[in-house]
């Protein structure tokens, strides 16, 4: 199952304040503190933060030294006056809101949404409104409690700008039964992307281990033996091809955080307009017209859409299989590329 943590977060930090504001707590450094680190004196001081965030909270000057904003290594000295302004404590759960849902299934047991592009499935930093879990706790009376307040019903998820079907569970028995297919790779899960530029072969597996990216923290990769790294693999097929892109159908055996985009950059043909991996961020149309003028955007999103899952119901004897329908944007893009790249 993939890491719940969403992928595409944004990175900016948590605090930027001015000092002239109120909440500031302020200290005096003392004697027995001499010579000791910035962050070493927080952390014994305000022990319910970690050091991590409070390291963020001194590179967003959230944090002053005699009024000058210093590095997390700074030491101290007796008699200077540290400044700390503490973060807004995060909301435990989502606020309901009134959001539409393209509901594709739904029983007692569960519900299989068809998750729209840009929408971030649990609240995350700078994400705390216009959620999955915020439109759900509108819609649904009762969901599981087995992911806690901050993800009631979330059995697995989607990055933010991936579209189509994502399974909720309504109870907690459901959602244990659901997690224990998603970890036992039982669930047949079967994505439709675009990708650039086409694939070499015209179907392959690619069996190679993600961790984390050894510079960039919102990033995975490709990672041979290293500590963070889990076996993934990815069964992929060319349905299209075309003057520099391709349409293909990707099976992914395994659930891991980024795992196709990682895997089609792998092999060197990226997701269409995958901000992190392709190196493209938009596709406007004349970008394959070659036309001056031509300024319609066609896409703003990497083209990744869920299109079908295939699992046992959770408490009955019967097969699911849900499919959901291609989203308009990745449709356009699509017809666009058939005409002017055939």
């Amino acid at each position: 199952m993939s890491n719940p943590s969403e992928s595409n977060q944004d990175e900016s930090p948590e605090i930027e304040a001015s000092e002239s504001g109120a909440g500031w707590q302020i200290l005096t450094v003392t004697e027995e503190e001499d010579h000791e680190r910035l962050d070493s004196f927080l952390v014994r001081h305000f022990p319910k933060f970690s050091r991590v965030k409070l390291q963020r909270a001194i590179s967003s000057k959230a944090v002053l030294v005699d009024h000058c904003a210093v590095k997390a290594s700074t030491r101290i000295k007796p008699g200077q006056e540290v400044r700390f302004l503490p973060p807004q404590p995060e909301p435990e759960g989502s606020i309901p809101e009134n959001i539409p849902l393209d509901i594709l299934f739904e029983d007692d047991h569960l519900v299989a949404i068809n998750k729209p592009p840009f929408m971030v499935v649990h609240p995350a930093k700078g994400h705390w409104s216009g959620t999955l879990t915020a439109a759900l706790a509108f819609h649904f009376k009762r969901l599981s409690s087995i992911g806690g307040p901050a993800r009631p019903g979330i059995v697995h998820r989607l990055d933010r700008d991936t579209s189509g079907v994502i399974l909720i569970a309504k109870t907690d028995q459901a959602h244990i039964a659901l997690s224990s297919q998603f970890e036992n790779r039982v669930v047949e899960k079967e994505y439709f992307a675009i990708v650039s530029p086409a694939p070499n072969h015209d179907r392959d597996l690619i069996d190679k281990p993600i961790g984390d990216h050894p510079y960039q923290r919102e990033k995975k990769a490709i990672r041979e033996g290293h500590s963070s790294s889990r076996p993934a693999s990815s069964f992929y097929e060319v349905i299209e091809r075309f003057q520099g892109f391709a349409s293909v159908r990707v099976k992914p055996k395994t659930g891991r955080t980024h795992q196709i985009r990682v895997h089609l950059a792998h092999i060197g043909t990226s997701v269409l307009c995958d901000r992190l991996y392709s190196g493209r961020a938009l596709l406007k149309l004349k970008d394959l017209t070659r036309r001056d003028g031509d300024d319609e955007v066609l896409l703003e999103r990497q083209a990744l859409h869920a299109h079908r899952i295939k699992f046992a119901h959770p408490t009955l004897a019967d097969v699911i299989e849900i499919v959901a329908p291609m989203p308009s944007d990745m449709e356009r893009t699509l017809a666009a590329i058939r005409e002017y790249r055939n």
